[in-house]
């Protein structure tokens, strides 16, 4: 795969998906979100990668969001959205996978929408979020304004919104946007924990999980209950939903696998 902006790279059961134009704060534009789709397809259909984290190129930002030079440049008038949403990735609801924002930085505008799309996010202790689309004459239409209420209380989510301004990753621990807070030299051991912690459960069972919840997120709870997702069926007809009981009962770790 040639990728220009995004670096992805697979470690055991792991992709690491990286924006990597740290000369512009790892901002996106239409062609980094391109790549990304392309390398969100691949992570989908791998069955040897289990979990995937996101994270951006140096120690400055995760993401700064839209590139807005080169949209100043490039109107958008005309142009086609993104396959999968802003930056090839925030309207992704196919992939059950889960995925670890690393935040290493700034995560504004569209970098925050990327994060909150994202599982479960750990920021080192100088990251900084916010939405501040409106003091640029725009709205944070990648689905920030629909996720942050989802997310944190409503008033809380306004106040941001409405006024652009930044909170700390200390801020955004205590408000539960975030996992975790840690320095920044210990921002990937803490992911890789997290991780590692992840694929002591049955990949299929996570992924059934995963899918339940975001989609019973908006259903009545009788319904949500009652609903059988597809990712249930694929588990119940699955080599884990045996093996799970039966090394639980041998007192041995048990193999997943993925059919």
């Amino acid at each position: 795969m040639d990728l220009k902006f995004l670096k992805y790279e697979k470690r055991g059961h792991l992709a690491y998906i990286t924006f990597n134009r740290p000369e512009v704060m790892n901002s996106i534009h239409p062609p980094t979100a391109e790549e990304m789709g392309d390398v969100l397809d691949d992570f989908a259909l791998d069955n040897d990668i289990w979990i995937g984290v996101v994270t951006g190129a140096g120690d400055k930002a995760f993401s700064a969001g839209n590139d807005l030079k080169y949209t100043a440049t490039h109107a958008l008038k005309g142009s086609r959205p993104a396959r999968g949403g802003f930056g090839g990735f925030v309207a992704r609801f196919d992939i059950h996978k889960p995925l670890i924002a690393a935040v290493n930085g700034f995560a504004l505008g569209g970098g925050f929408e990327v994060a909150m799309a994202c599982d479960i996010i750990v920021a080192a202790e100088h990251a900084r979020f916010g939405l501040p689309e409106p003091r640029v004459g725009l709205i944070a239409m990648g689905g920030g304004v629909h996720r942050l209420p989802r997310q944190i209380p409503l008033k809380i989510a306004m106040g941001m919104m409405l006024t652009g301004k930044h909170i700390t990753a200390q801020q955004a621990h205590a408000l539960g946007i975030v996992n975790e807070v840690v320095p920044l030299k210990d921002l990937f051991p803490t992911v890789e924990r997290w991780a590692a912690e992840i694929m002591e459960c049955s990949p299929l069972a996570v992924q059934a999980t995963k899918e339940a919840v975001l989609k019973g997120l908006d259903m009545p709870l009788e319904r949500a209950v009652e609903e059988k997702f597809p990712g249930l069926y694929k588990l119940l007809h699955s080599h884990d939903v045996v093996e799970g009981p039966r090394a639980f009962t041998q007192k041995r770790k048990p193999q997943w696998k993925i059919e």
